[in-house]
């Protein structure tokens, strides 16, 4: 009996220290979607930092001065630089060269890439979920032979390039279908519905994913992050199907999906917020971690049309409410023990670039202002300026509270979480006289320089 009772206290022991071994090196993953920096960077004077200094690399400058250490990159099989309607957008352009290429830079600067597989020719979202023009018209089996097999060829191709992704989702915004094969999350008896086949997509993907990068977390990506029984739904749907994932991402935009808190929309009718539905994702899915793939919010020009939740009276539409949002998103993942990572939609924007030739719209970056980034839009060649809030917050910026007021709140050390370092949190020291900075396993110059 003593020696039952000495085994079983060894072994609740060892299983102790392993759950805190294992929290320790729990990552968390904060930065931004910067699918379109190379084209801003070809055709923007330059970024300007909160000093009004020339930033003369995007990348290290997000590191170093925000903090940040995950950048997020979407991928399209043939894009054609069109909108889903055909028009022109010459930010769908994101092909596996130009991927590659953006990769390289940010797994030099020592930092995680989080690839995004559309798996179309240009954008898919909730409300387009067509195939790329070369699958169209493939049976069920063989565009699940299509998902893998490119799959693998990208992933082949990026690891060979010293770019393997860290973070993978396989889809994005997918709740509702994939590869034009639907799926409706509240009406599985609808004729529309081929569950077997959008499954099988998914594993596909999946099962590719985990064959050619191992330790990159698999991410689902839905754009309901505020319904819990769609989400409930959905994510049951694939774990009965035996889908291979990791985490459940979530886009997040207030004007479309509502309030962050329960005391928020205490005088609403609709009850629907951010953190109850994270709190019951962790109920429902207690292994699976969650991430806020994408959030944003506006700071001018408030959307005219589409808009479900006029979220003005929290958060105002300007640079001071966008600020006060990101910061109040912050605080309340920050108790929420299985949110792991967050990323801000398109940080670089700065307008359609500086020179553009409108009688023909080449050198354009973006068609249309969406008024969500970090730095003021207006056309210069004396460089764009980081939107700074005045002196009501103390001059701060957006790039602030997503970066080093994150970083001090998000990496909880009372969770056991690592925390990986800013500028100035990072470990320095000198080497043959040369000041060095370790971060994330890389050494670095001050300058960014990786050595």
């Amino acid at each position: 009996m003593n020696n039952y009772r000495q085994m079983k206290h060894f072994i609740t022991l060892f299983i102790s220290a392993l759950v805190c071994v294992c929290a320790h090196a729990q990552t968390r993953y904060v930065g931004g979607d910067i699918s379109t920096l190379p084209l801003y960077e070809k055709d923007l004077s330059y970024y300007k930092d909160v000093n009004g200094s020339k930033i003369t690399n995007f990348i290290t400058w997000a590191i170093n001065d925000c903090g940040w250490n995950t950048f997020r990159v979407r991928i399209f099989v043939n894009p054609t630089k069109a909108d889903q309607d055909g028009s022109l957008n010459p930010s769908v352009c994101q092909d596996l060269a130009f991927v590659t290429a953006l990769g390289q830079r940010i797994k030099a600067a020592g930092a995680y890439f989080m690839l995004d597989f559309h798996y179309s020719d240009t954008w898919v979202d909730a409300t387009h979920i067509q195939a790329p023009a070369a699958w169209k018209g493939l049976s069920n089996e063989l565009m699940a032979d299509s998902v893998s097999a490119y799959t693998t060829r990208v992933l082949q191709a990026l690891k060979a390039a010293n770019a393997t992704p860290d973070l993978v989702q396989v889809g994005n915004e997918i709740m509702y279908g994939l590869c034009g094969i639907k799926v409706k999350p509240y009406d599985d008896a609808s004729t529309n519905a081929n569950w077997p086949a959008y499954l099988n997509l998914l594993k596909a993907g999946c099962n590719a994913v985990r064959a050619e990068c191992p330790n990159a977390q698999i991410i689902i990506h839905t754009d309901r992050p505020t319904n819990t029984g769609y989400n409930s739904y959905y994510y049951n749907k694939l774990i009965d199907g035996n889908v291979d994932f990791d985490v459940i991402g979530l886009s997040y935009y207030p004007f479309w999906h509502g309030y962050l808190t329960t005391e928020q929309v205490k005088s609403k009718t609709d009850k629907n917020n951010l953190v109850n539905s994270i709190k019951n994702l962790k109920t429902l899915f207690p292994t699976k971690r969650v991430q806020i793939v994408e959030y944003a919010y506006n700071f001018q020009n408030w959307p005219d049309k589409g808009v479900n939740y006029d979220t003005r009276d929290v958060w105002p539409c300007s640079v001071a409410g966008q600020y006060n949002f990101v910061k109040e998103l912050v605080d309340a993942l920050k108790p929420l023990e299985n949110v792991d990572g967050i990323n801000y939609w398109f940080p670089e924007e700065a307008g359609n670039g500086d020179y553009v030739n409108w009688s023909t719209n080449s050198r354009l970056v973006i068609k249309s202002w969406q008024n969500r980034g970090f730095w003021n839009e207006n056309a210069t060649t004396s460089g764009h300026a980081i939107n700074k809030t005045g002196n009501v917050t103390g001059d701060k910026t957006a790039a602030d509270v997503c970066a080093p007021y994150y970083m001090s709140n998000f990496y909880n050390e009372e969770q056991g979480v690592e925390a990986v370092p800013t500028k100035t949190q990072a470990l320095k020291y000198l080497r043959n006289g040369q000041l060095v900075i370790e971060r994330n396993g890389h050494s670095f110059t001050p300058d960014g320089k990786r050595l």
